[in-house]
Order: C-alpha cells, then sequence, then structure tokens
C-alpha cells in the first residue's frame, strides 16, 4: 500500500500485484531401444553404429557414438533436430522462482522516491538456456477510475520500454524499474538507470529482461520498482500487475 498526505487529501495505493508465468517448451530424444519386424525377420536394437555407450575404468568415464550417420544439431525455422543419443544430455531441469509476488510502496511523499525489489532465480541445465520477459497490464491505476500514476520518462524524457535512462530526480514523477545482477540487459549501466514496463494495454510487447543461451544454476537478478508522485497526484487506492515469463530454450 503506498500513500500520500498533502492538505486535506491522502493518496493510497496497494502496489503492484506480480503474475508469474512459465512456459515450457521441451523435447524429449527416446533413449529406449526399438524394434523392426517383418514376416521373416525381426531386429531389436538401441543404437545402429559401430559402437555406442559407457565406458569406464579406473580413471575416466566416457560415452560414445560411433559410426552414427550426420550426428549433431540442425534446425531452420520452426524446428531443431539434435541427432545423436547423447544429445539426451542435454535435457535438463528448468526452474524459474520469484521472491515475492506483492510490492507495498507505503506511504508516499510527494518528489520523494519510494522502492521496492524482487529477486528472480533460473536454472536452465538444458543446452538451450533461457528468456524472461515482462510487462505490465498498464500504469499504476486509480482503482474505479482512469487516474494513474504515468510510467517513468525518467531524468531527461527519453525513457520508454525499450529505452533505459537516468531517473535520479523525485520531482519527476513516474513508476519504472530497474535491474541488477546476472543475465541482464546492458541497458542497466548502474543502479540509476531505469525503463519503463512494457503496457500490455498499449499492445506494447514484453520486455527482455535476463536471457543466457547455456547452461545455467541459480542465476540471479534483482528487479527494483521505484515509484514517484508530484503535489497535484488525485487521491486513491492506485495498482497494477507485473507479469514475468520465463522460457527455456531447449
Amino acid at each position: 500500500m503506498f500513500s500520500k498526505k498533502q492538505s486535506n487529501r491522502t493518496v493510497v495505493g496497494r502496489g503492484i500485484g506480480i503474475v508469474l508465468g512459465l512456459i515450457f517448451f521441451v523435447f524429449f530424444l527416446p533413449k529406449a531401444s526399438a524394434n523392426m519386424s517383418s514376416n521373416s525377420f525381426i531386429i531389436q536394437f538401441n543404437n545402429l553404429n559401430m559402437t555406442s555407450g559407457s565406458k569406464t575404468s579406473s580413471s575416466y568415464k566416457v560415452t560414445d557414438t560411433v559410426g552414427q550417420n550426420a550426428p549433431g544439431k540442425y534446425g531452420t525455422t520452426g524446428y531443431i533436430v539434435k541427432a545423436g543419443f547423447q544429445y539426451i544430455y542435454t535435457i535438463g531441469n528448468f526452474s524459474f522462482s520469484i521472491s515475492n509476488t506483492m510490492i507495498n510502496f507505503g506511504l508516499l511523499t510527494p518528489n520523494t522516491f519510494a522502492t521496492g525489489t524482487t529477486t528472480l532465480t533460473v536454472s536452465a541445465k538444458g543446452a538451450g538456456g533461457y528468456t524472461v520477459t515482462t510487462y505490465e497490464n498498464y500504469p499504476l491505476k486509480k482503482i474505479g477510475t482512469s487516474a494513474t500514476i504515468a510510467d517513468t520518462t525518467c531524468n531527461a524524457g527519453t525513457c520508454t520500454e525499450g529505452t533505459a535512462g537516468v531517473w535520479t530526480d523525485a520531482t519527476k514523477p513516474g513508476f519504472g524499474y530497474n535491474m541488477t545482477g546476472s543475465d541482464i540487459p546492458a541497458a542497466f549501466v548502474d543502479a540509476t538507470y531505469f525503463k519503463q514496463f512494457a503496457n500490455y494495454s498499449q499492445n506494447e510487447p514484453p520486455q527482455t529482461i535476463m536471457s543466457n543461451a547455456g547452461v545455467v544454476k541459480n542465476r540471479q537478478a534483482t528487479v527494483t520498482y521505484k515509484v514517484a508522485v508530484s503535489g497535484n497526484q488525485t487521491a486513491g487506492n492506485y495498482e497494477n500487475n507485473i507479469t514475468y515469463i520465463a522460457t527455456p530454450g531447449y
């Protein structure tokens, strides 16, 4: 909840609700054996190669596929083929967590920043990595009315959902976010750089806030939400929803 007192008016808001989204595109390559048969024969096989499997000694362990035709990774728009049973090892667990699902800005004072944070954690053990995108349903909005706290345009008036800028002047009212930590966009140069959230109600596309093409474990990034209001902000409760979508790259 956030609020501000000015003269005989009070601005009170419930803050930000956060929606956690997960989209999974996982393709598993079979490891089990297959059967081929006719009226005169039955062939049972696991892999038609010169040799394949797991080899070990006292000092090493190796798995191999020897003699398979055209092993490797192939792809074009719409599909990816990973040929060779060893690609099974690229299929691993994917996880995404968010530290909290409600941000309460408390009582707001005009021309003074209020902040809150959320920590995102991603593990992507598949070879394709991951991407996390985000958007808001609309700017912070007074419940039951059309009054809003506009998305920030930062100090210079140049911030958008795709462009970051320095926002250190609390007399420039608005709502925005900053990112610190692993796998974040380079636009967040330091803790003073902010962006708007993409506005779903205006058909703005979700923005990527974390990504990595490799195998990762417990990659963390912190989202810092920041809001400031002017002395003439309409009194009332304000809220919106922030959605995060984590997509593995298998």
